[in-house]
């Protein structure tokens, strides 16, 4: 039998996964001049904590969770999102007595059982960042410059950033009863999704995808902006404020509500033309309660979450990436001396920081020249049977295309000066 890799799964070949490994590095640099911290968090949780933390009627609960009954009979769940596996651990391990502001990263794969489709696979990977415990608009306008400059330092340009409050608790209470009254009239109109939506979370309305339901909402839904409480709206103009002061480009949208249950107040979402019709990059925005939801105390945080694949789709289009091919030696031999001479030489070379790679398969001088061009070495070390009788190697500069002999006893260090002069 032939075993295939599952469904919705992708293998990183050696071709493209120096662009995984540039973009990983990309990341953390960054976040490290920003002055927040890696977390990792294990591969799988308690479903508990995703279908009382995200939401049990939310899709990712209810529909595309990765669940199942470890040997002691407990429900465990792949992780489908970052954010509340980081919250749990940070009351577990009690970070809040570490600081009172705690400003935390990470680069992980998570698991939807989902439809695959451009950018989006059922195993996939995210990077994201979260401030927690500052309960101010500074904190909201943070996590959206600092996640635009990074998309800015990769040098893409065409997004655009859509801005909403979805208010407090107390103020969406009395907004979704003022929605289901004004929505009540054209239940049978919904799909059956949303008439279901319409009983269990009336907000998650906004979230469907089909045109007929889109319409309803456009000419009867009020806007949730014209129902926030005088806190809510102060807090939300102040966000605005800080985004425009730091030159951040946004446009209000007044039904992004995100797809988890725990958002209070700021939702946005970064797109890109450059994806198509599932054009969002990176979705993010405020969660006052979840802290205390999971068993801590209250404790108000922000933060956000990227797809790697989709950023990946929009920088190999852009030309983002660097070349994976990094100048290396290869070292030619041939014959039994030589061929020992050249795996110390290889070895020498590689403790002094050189890339440089020999040939395992014993072939004649020319085929190796071959392998050498192939793999676009950047130098070429020859040694054969009258290398070894005068005590020398050669090195050959492959793009000017001239040799330079050094000594045997010598070559290590000559080649090394010589490569990095």
């Amino acid at each position: 039998m032939q075993y295939q890799n599952i469904k919705g799964t992708k293998d990183v070949l050696p071709s493209e996964s120096y662009q995984w490994q540039y973009l990983e590095k990309f990341i953390a640099d960054f976040f490290d001049k920003n002055n927040y911290q890696e977390i990792r968090t294990p591969a799988f949780e308690m479903t508990e904590l995703f279908a009382h933390g995200v939401g049990s009627d939310t899709d990712v609960v209810s529909k595309e969770m990765y669940t199942f009954l470890d040997k002691g009979n407990t429900s465990l769940t792949l992780k489908p999102e970052l954010t509340a596996p980081v919250i749990r651990s940070y009351i577990q391990n009690r970070l809040d007595q570490i600081s009172t502001i705690v400003k935390v990263y990470y680069i992980d794969a998570l698991f939807r059982q989902e439809r695959p489709q451009k950018g989006r696979q059922r195993q996939f990977h995210q990077f994201g960042f979260e401030i927690i415990g500052s309960p101010h608009p500074e904190a909201d306008a943070e996590v959206i410059q600092t996640m635009y400059e990074l998309y800015t330092q990769l040098g893409i340009r065409d997004l655009n950033i859509r801005l909403n409050s979805i208010g407090s608790r107390e103020s969406r209470k009395n907004y979704l009863a003022i929605l289901k009254s004004e929505l009540m009239p054209f239940l049978n109109d919904f799909c059956p999704t949303c008439q279901q939506r319409f009983q269990t979370n009336i907000l998650r309305l906004f979230d469907c995808k089909a045109e007929s339901c889109q319409q309803i909402l456009a000419n009867h839904a009020p806007s949730i902006l014209d129902h926030l409480s005088e806190d809510d709206r102060i807090h939300f103009d102040e966000v605005k404020h800080l985004l425009d002061l730091t030159d951040v480009p946004y446009s209000i949208d007044n039904r992004l509500v995100r797809g988890l249950d725990y958002y209070t107040r700021t939702t946005f979402e970064i797109t890109s033309s450059l994806l198509g019709s599932q054009d969002a990059v990176c979705g993010g925005g405020r969660y006052d309660h979840l802290v205390e939801d999971l068993g801590g105390k209250p404790t108000p945080a922000v933060g956000v979450a990227s797809g790697m694949e989709r950023l990946l789709l929009i920088l190999n289009q852009i030309g983002g990436i660097p070349e994976s091919q990094k100048p290396f030696l290869f070292i030619v031999s041939l014959g039994e001396q030589a061929r020992r001479r050249g795996f110390v030489l290889a070895a020498d070379l590689r403790k002094k920081g050189i890339a440089c790679e020999t040939d395992f398969l014993r072939r004649s001088m020319k085929a190796q020249m071959r392998e050498a061009d192939k793999k676009a070495a950047k130098w070429v070390v020859i040694i054969g049977d009258n290398e070894i009788e005068k005590n020398i190697v050669f090195l050959k500069d492959m793009t000017a295309g001239n040799q330079t002999p050094f000594t045997m006893e010598t070559a290590t260090e000559e080649i090394y000066q010589y490569i990095n002069r």
